[in-house]
């Protein structure tokens, strides 16, 4: 049993079940014993009709009277003519059980069927018989009885009772907790305004304070992480300004340089343009991060931004001798978000597979289709030859500023941030990313997309072509 709510239920509503029968076990225990009831039925028979006998119809009257005064039995004497000869007046009870039916017309639940005894003897002369019908103190049994003497009212009133109140103290106990596990959910879906709310305000106990703590956990942490962002941002906003002013001063030293300065010229340039697309990076970076940048929802065609990405990509495989195969099959390939900031993710991974593939080799580019409940996915693959990487550094490639080898990332002009933007960037469309080592060597990296509306089946993939060929 998973829900806490159910435990915490069920465990006290088991425990007050319990306790309701032993009490209602012990109560049943402790009532006074047919054996002395029947006792008092023979005396009581045998003591009015004597009375009845010496003294008439008031002895008799005294005496039953005297019964109910003293032992709360309400006792009617009957003659073999069906009359009650202390002219009381007998109830209809009394009569049905005189004449050998039920006391009650209705065997109920509610208000149970009451205990009644019948005896009957002969007069001292043997001339006339006399019956005693005995009804015994309803005590406890207006609440406790049932059919066959079974307490069955009892029980399912305590059952009841005892498990609404269960119910409303497990829903006590365990409401902040659900509100918390939401509020850490929305946490880690990357929304850090999140809070468990503060309805457990004027509570105390330890589940209250963990509320607390986690709202005030939460609020640190959104407050170190706007920060972090703001002085990415302020970094980059500030390092545009000397960059500049530095590619004016470029200019003007190729005008005033000699030959001989024109490698370290074109060298200076180089880092500068680095330098000013790892600013850029770093600007869309913090941008995804802190939600600054809204995704609209107007309708994309992934299609042709997959199509255009690889055409580029072709074009730029050629200097290491490489290509780009696509697969895109026909049909609606439209995801709601915004063109640029698919085309930057989508770029960024195509670049990277480039980048690292085998030498004359070529990057393996397939969009299709997958259902999934409630809808469809795009499933963008796209993957290299190169030589992919270790199974415990396949998560970390998501993260800023990470790269396998320094040494390698130097060479290729690389600096960690292209998958990390293609993470944020896809997850702010409300997809999924990761990447695989394939089994033939290389990586893929994976896209995960949701299609608008309900999407298409998956398609079984066409013949892979270079993309100039498909153009």
């Amino acid at each position: 049993m998973k829900s806490l709510f159910l435990r915490i239920f069920l465990s006290f509503w088991m425990a007050q079940a319990l306790f309701v029968v032993l009490a209602i076990v012990v109560t049943l225990a402790f009532q006074p014993r047919s054996s002395s009831w029947e006792a008092l039925r023979t005396t009581a028979l045998n003591e009015s009709v004597s009375a009845y006998e010496e003294g008439g119809a008031r002895e008799a009257a005294d005496y039953l009277n005297g019964l109910l005064a003293t032992q709360h039995v309400r006792a009617f004497l009957f003659n073999e003519r069906g009359e009650e000869v202390s002219l009381r007046g007998a109830p209809d009870w009394a009569v049905r059980t005189l004449n050998g039916g039920s006391p009650s017309p209705r065997d109920g639940i509610i208000i149970p069927t009451p205990r009644v005894y019948k005896e009957s003897r002969a007069s001292s002369d043997g001339q006339h018989t006399f019956t005693l019908v005995m009804g015994l103190p309803p005590g406890p049994r207006f609440f406790l009885g049932g059919p066959r003497g079974m307490p069955f009212p009892a029980l399912l009133i305590g059952v009841i009772t005892s498990g609404l109140v269960c119910y409303f103290l497990a829903w006590y106990l365990t409401k902040p907790i659900v509100r918390l596990r939401a509020a850490t959910r929305q946490l880690a879906a990357g929304d850090l305004t999140a809070r468990s709310g503060s309805p457990v305000s004027t509570r105390r106990d330890e589940v209250a304070g963990l509320v607390r703590d986690f709202d005030a956990m939460a609020e640190r942490l959104e407050m170190l992480v706007n920060a972090q962002s703001r002085l990415l941002n302020d970094i980059s906003h500030e390092l545009r300004s000397p960059l500049a002013r530095l590619n004016v001063a470029l200019g003007l030293a190729r005008q005033r340089a000699g030959v001989e300065s024109t490698d370290m010229l074109d060298r200076i340039e180089l880092e500068a343009s680095r330098l000013n697309e790892l600013i850029g990076r770093i600007l869309t970076l913090a941008r995804l991060e802190d939600g600054e940048q809204t995704v609209p929802q107007t309708p994309v065609p992934l299609g042709e931004v997959v199509a255009s990405v690889a055409e580029d990509a072709e074009f730029e495989a050629q200097e290491r001798n490489c290509h780009v195969h696509t697969v895109i099959p026909e049909g609606d390939w439209g995801v709601r978000g915004n063109d640029s900031l698919l085309h930057s993710a989508v770029e960024n991974v195509v670049r990277n597979a480039i980048r690292y593939t085998t030498e004359g080799s070529s990057v393996e580019i397939e969009l299709a289709s997958e259902q999934r409940a409630g809808g469809a996915d795009a499933v963008l693959r796209v993957s290299d030859s190169g030589p992919g990487v270790p199974v415990d550094a396949l998560e970390k490639l998501f993260e800023p500023f990470y790269r396998l080898d320094d040494a390698r990332g130097r060479l290729t002009g690389g600096v960690g941030l292209g998958l990390a933007i293609t993470e944020r960037a896809v997850r702010f469309h409300g997809g999924k990313v990761r990447a695989l080592n394939r089994a033939q060597g290389g990586l893929t990296v994976e896209i995960r997309l949701p299609l608008i509306g309900r999407g298409q089946k998956s398609q079984a993939p066409a013949e892979a072509v270079p993309l100039a060929r498909q153009a």
